[in-house]
């Protein structure tokens, strides 16, 4: 186990690496010029712009730029072209709020795709399973920043409940219980929203799975012992179904996080998605940069977490 988790700590190190090499070129070369006055500004001097581009190594090779930029970047000595601030204190200023909606929306993804799958493989063939498998096909095709501006427009326009932002502004709460029922609400809805398409492809996954693992032949003889059939479906052919579904969680929380980048805006959530939003339009390298970092970081993380889990349900892994 102890070489199992060398080996992926070892693999993740080498990506993130890669990662943050290829961000970080795609980054500087894309077209466009980094000055937040502009380049063809008449009022601004060669000299401002020269003192501007050795501020941020910009005048550097681009692997002397890579270099330098990832030294200040763990010396947290990185800062935004925008106004230069520190990028890491802007950066964990988002943090805590995309943790709580990622953590939400995957939490929400996990458990009612879970639940949605087992149904669908419990109820094989039925018009149960039609009835989930025909719900399970219209959140993966409707677009989630679709279903966001439906549920604005339908909740601030028509109904008048406040949903924008991290909690209402206004009130008065009476009590801290209030204030957070209502931080609560904000956060639940785009959480669910963002859900709502992992939630349906876990859900598949899990019910084919199932309905494979019950045709094997280990199952039949379970049925031929005389165990009951709750006692088969949930005992033996749930816990060797969940591997595609632990597997399937790496790939999760990329899914998540590209998808927080639409939800936020559109919701006003104030994240690293939104931050990363108004990095790209002002061409910020050094918060890009950052923010590819960590992003890429998190996803390794999650791999991580999904091998992990994958080794304790399969012990054919640990023996490799």
């Amino acid at each position: 186990m102890l070489s199992f988790i060398l080996r992926r700590l070892g693999l993740a190190f080498f990506l993130l690496f890669v990662i943050s090499l290829i961000s970080f070129f795609i980054v500087t070369l894309t077209p466009g010029s980094p000055y937040p006055w502009g380049e063809m500004n008449p009022k601004i001097s060669p000299e401002l712009k020269e003192a501007f581009r050795k501020k941020f190594h910009l005048d550097r090779p681009l692997p002397v730029q890579y270099c330098l930029m990832l030294h200040d970047l763990f010396t947290g000595k990185l800062r935004s072209m925008k106004d230069e601030l520190p990028v890491l204190r802007k950066i964990l200023d988002r943090l805590p709020a995309s943790l709580r909606l990622n953590i939400t929306a995957m939490l929400f993804s996990l458990s009612c795709g879970t639940l949605l799958g087992i149904y669908g493989a419990r109820h094989a063939g039925h018009w149960h399973d039609l009835l989930s498998s025909f719900l399970a096909f219209l959140l993966i095709a409707l677009p989630s920043f679709w279903i966001s501006y439906l549920v604005v427009i339908g909740l601030v326009k028509h109904v008048g409940i406040p949903i924008l932002g991290t909690q209402s502004y206004g009130i008065d709460f009476p009590n801290e219980f209030s204030r957070w029922l209502d931080q609560t609400w904000h956060l639940m809805l785009p959480a669910l929203i963002l859900s709502l398409g992992a939630l349906a492809i876990q859900s598949r996954y899990l019910r084919a799975s199932m309905i494979e693992t019950l045709r094997e032949h280990y199952i039949l003889t379970a049925q031929a012992k005389g165990l009951s059939s709750s006692a088969i479906f949930y005992k033996h052919a749930l816990r060797n179904s969940l591997r595609p579904l632990i597997t399937g969680i790496g790939m999760l929380l990329p899914s998540l996080i590209s998808g927080t980048v639409i939800i936020e805006s559109i919701f006003a959530y104030p994240g690293m998605g939104q931050l990363g939003y108004q990095a790209v339009l002002e061409r910020d390298y050094p918060m890009l940069v950052a923010l590819n970092f960590i992003v890429a970081a998190l996803v390794l993380i999650g791999n991580f977490i999904s091998d992990l889990l994958y080794a304790v349900v399969d012990p054919r892994v640990r023996l490799e």
